[in-house]
């Protein structure tokens, strides 16, 4: 995503999450923390129809926002943007990637699912219209497995 981008994301930003939306300046003030930040869109020839950003700061990545057009739903275009992210977590350095989806957003939720994501809390009324939160976590590293005293050498 380039400051050229965010009109335009702003605009589905607008238009997907009424309710929540991000306000314009805070694109500009995410895309210009470049050092923990990292925002992407997707585009096809009628314009940007997708787009995802992501906080790491070690050892934990944030998904900060992903979002798909409902006409280009079911196109493989929010995995793509979700692999991205992930792969960008494990370049920071990041051990955990973690996320809120709403938790009467079931499509969503399958798809961090699909990735292997696994709920570890819910937010009570977490979003302005009283929805829950669900908090999803991936582990890009797995927690050591513990040795004993028998396993050393």
């Amino acid at each position: 995503m380039t400051l050229d981008d965010v009109p335009a994301v702003n605009a589905l930003e607008q238009r997907l999450f009424p309710a929540d939306a991000w306000p314009l300046h805070m694109f500009f003030e995410e895309l210009s923390q470049t050092d923990t930040r990292r925002y992407l869109v997707a585009e096809t020839a009628s314009g940007i129809v997708g787009y995802a950003g992501l906080m790491c700061i070690e050892p934990i990545a944030d998904v900060q926002t992903i979002a798909v057009v409902p006409e280009f739903e079911g196109r493989g275009i929010g995995s793509a943007l979700l692999t991205r992210l992930i792969g960008e977590a494990g370049q920071r350095g990041a051990q955990d990637v973690l996320l809120e989806v709403r938790a009467d957003n079931p499509r969503a939720q399958q798809l961090y699912l699909r990735f292997g994501f696994e709920q570890i809390h819910v937010r009570r009324r977490y979003y302005r219209d009283g929805v829950d939160a669900l908090i999803m976590r991936l582990q890009l590293i797995p927690d050591p497995v513990p040795t004993t005293e028998a396993d050393q050498p």
